[in-house]
């Protein structure tokens, strides 16, 4: 029996090529488990949990008021992650009225929700170090090079690291928003593409820090770090999921993988949301120029949502920390013992660790690289890219043209 492998080398010479170069329509998808993989200021982990540790927190916290309703919507729910709990709390306060379900009333469940998004607030309400970081080093590598195309960022996350990590360098982004006393949300402006591609865009899929409903009912951005209008309001009726901006967000992404010749690089996210992950699956299989590439923390195996669109898209690739899923084939990584150049062990060291471990599924070391591919004296020479390139298939078609 024939097992595959793949050669680390040949797949990330290729996209440092393609990351160093400002030629390529790229996107980034950024779940929780990056802020998760990030240091605070100390040193210790994590910045902000990921959504189990979030969970955990906050439940724990209103658990003195509110354990018979947790417990009663836990037994419920299939899924016990704090957005699915909030978005069966939000659908309760709606429909209810005066009626009761475990011992609390419409009012009661919308208080409920209240504070729900209020204690997420307070725990993801942080601020980079200043020192550094992963976000700083992504949005070092988004300014370093004069692009065609503007980088865009979706990302689930509530948290403002990304907004601090642009203003920092006065680095300009576009989230959707405009307006000066109450900035509103223009889904008109996240269809088109009028900015220039020196603006980032930045789309918060899952809501934000400082959104909140005005006295119309529309989504506003206050500039605050209050919590108050987050997650995919999947319980709400067409017209008014309309007028919020997540259906505008969840079509921009799925719009940006329709679009030819485009790349999307997920870090930190689990590929269980049903929503965004549907849009994926749609895009990927209209469009076969488009890829994603999933950079995955655990091992392969572990990665069970990923890998089901890995299993029925050859455009859409896996690296986890001890194998690859790619152009739909699975393998063990196995780097070769000679370099493709005299310089390349440094490189490898920044994606292969000493025991053969693929470690960008770390937000950290993902980040570095990207911000490391503007090195020129990084690069192997031109034969040297173009024996790596011939030793097997590039992940597309797409990736092995922008090699060249």
């Amino acid at each position: 029996m024939t097992v595959s492998v793949h050669n680390p080398d040949q797949y990330m010479a290729a996209l440092r090529t393609i990351v160093a170069q400002g030629r390529k329509r790229i996107g980034l998808l950024v779940g929780a488990g990056a802020s998760a993989g990030m240091a605070k200021p100390d040193g210790t982990y994590p910045l902000i949990p990921a959504v189990a540790g979030l969970t955990d927190q906050v439940l724990t916290t209103l658990a003195p008021t509110y354990q018979k309703q947790i417990d009663g919507l836990k037994a419920e729910l299939a899924q016990h992650d704090i957005e699915t709990i909030l978005s069966r709390i939000r659908s309760l306060s709606q429909v209810i009225g005066s009626s009761q379900v475990h011992d609390l009333d419409g009012p009661g469940f919308a208080t409920f929700g209240e504070a729900i998004c209020s204690e997420i607030g307070k725990i993801v309400d942080v601020r980079l170090p200043e020192t550094g970081s992963a976000y700083a080093d992504l949005v070092n590598w988004i300014t370093g090079a004069t692009r065609d195309y503007p980088v865009e960022i979706f990302t689930t996350n509530y948290d403002l690291l990304f907004e601090e990590a642009f203003e920092s360098v006065r680095a300009p982004y576009f989230d959707g928003f405009t307006g000066g006393r109450e900035p509103f949300f223009d889904p008109v402006s996240v269809s088109r593409s009028d900015l220039p591609a020196r603006w980032t865009r930045l789309w918060k899929l899952h809501g934000s820090l400082g959104w909140r409903a005005s006295a119309k009912g529309e989504v506003i951005r206050t500039g605050q770090s209050s919590a108050s209008h987050l997650v995919f309001p999947e319980h709400l009726k067409y017209d008014q999921t309309q007028k919020a901006p997540y259906a505008a967000l969840l079509d921009r992404l799925r719009t940006f993988l329709l679009t030819p010749d485009t790349l999307l690089i997920s870090i930190g996210f689990s590929f269980a949301d049903a929503h965004i992950a549907a849009r994926i699956d749609e895009a990927l299989a209209a469009n076969p120029s488009a890829s994603v590439f999933a950079f995955q923390y655990k091992i392969l195996d572990e990665e069970g949502p990923a890998c089901d669109l890995a299993r029925r898209l050859p455009n859409f690739s896996v690296y986890a920390r001890d194998q690859a899923k790619v152009n739909g084939t699975r393998g063990a990584w196995k780097a070769p013992a000679e370099l493709p150049s005299k310089d390349w062990g440094p490189i490898r060291s920044t994606y292969m660790d000493d025991k053969g471990n693929f470690t960008l599924g770390a937000i950290e070391p993902f980040a570095r690289f990207f911000a490391a591919s503007r090195s020129v004296q990084a690069f192997p020479t031109q034969p040297d890219l173009a024996a790596l390139a011939a030793e097997a298939p590039l992940p597309t078609a797409a990736t092995a043209a922008e090699a060249k």
